[in-house]
C-alpha cells in the first residue's frame, strides 16, 4: 500500500484496508512458540527494582508506548517489540529501535505511516479490543491488551514487570487514576485470576 492510500484509508476509517498492512494474528502468535517473553509496563515502582538483567535475559522483550527506561539496572536495555497506543516521537523511536511495532489502539487516526509500513507491523483487531473492554467494563490499557493477546500464543512463559495497576502511577506521565479512562482495579483482579489459571504467567513485583 502506498503512503497516499494509507492516509486515505486512515482518514476514512477503512480498517479492513489498513489491516492488509498487518501480519496476521496467527502468524504473530506462532512467532512466540516456546519462547520466554518479558512484558514491561511503565509503573514508577519498577525504577526501584533490580530486574534489568532478568528482563534482558528473556527470549523476547516487549515494551509499551514511549517506554521510559531510567536505568538498565531496573529496566534492562533491549526492546524487541513495541506495543503502541499513541504516536511515537522520533527520539523515542530511535532510542528504542524495536524490531516490530504492534498498534493496539482502536484509534486508527493516531497510527503513523512509519509504524504501519515497518517490518512485521501488527494491527490489533477492533473485535479483540471490544471483547476485552466488555470483560473489564472499561477501556483496557495497552498492557492489558498485550497480556490478553500474548496468552493466546504457545509461549513458554510470560513475565510481567512494571505492572502495579497504577498504584505508583506511571513513568510516562503525571496523570492520576482519575485522569484516565481505565479501571485499574478491574485489570488487577483480572490479572490475579490469570495468575491462578495460567501457569505460564508470572508477575514480578
Amino acid at each position: 500500500m502506498s503512503r497516499l492510500d494509507f492516509t486515505a484509508a486512515r482518514l476514512l476509517r477503512n480498517d479492513s484496508r489498513i489491516a492488509r498492512m498487518s501480519i496476521p494474528q496467527g502468524n504473530l502468535l506462532a512467532d512466540l512458540d516456546g519462547r520466554h517473553v518479558a512484558l514491561i509496563g511503565n509503573a514508577r515502582s519498577l525504577a526501584e527494582t533490580r530486574h534489568g538483567a532478568d528482563i534482558d535475559a528473556a527470549d523476547l522483550v516487549i515494551r509499551i508506548n514511549r517506554a521510559p527506561m531510567p536505568s538498565p539496572i531496573s529496566h534492562g536495555s533491549r526492546t524487541d517489540w513495541l506495543a503502541l497506543a499513541t504516536r511515537l516521537p522520533d527520539a523515542d523511536r530511535k532510542r528504542l529501535d524495536p524490531d516490530r511495532i504492534l498498534w493496539m489502539s482502536p484509534k486508527r487516526k493516531r497510527l503513523d505511516w512509519q509504524s504501519a509500513s515497518g517490518a512485521g507491523f501488527y494491527l490489533h483487531p477492533l473485535a479483540d479490543y471490544d471483547a476485552l473492554r466488555d470483560r473489564l467494563a472499561a477501556p483496557p490499557t495497552t498492557g492489558a491488551m498485550m497480556i490478553d493477546l500474548l496468552l493466546r500464543a504457545p509461549l513458554a512463559s510470560l513475565t510481567l514487570y512494571g505492572f502495579d495497576f497504577f498504584a505508583s502511577l506511571s513513568l510516562s506521565g503525571r496523570r492520576s487514576a482519575d485522569d484516565v479512562p481505565h479501571d485499574f482495579g478491574a485489570e488487577g483482579a483480572w490479572v490475579e485470576d490469570l495468575l491462578h489459571s495460567d501457569s505460564r504467567l508470572r508477575l514480578r513485583r
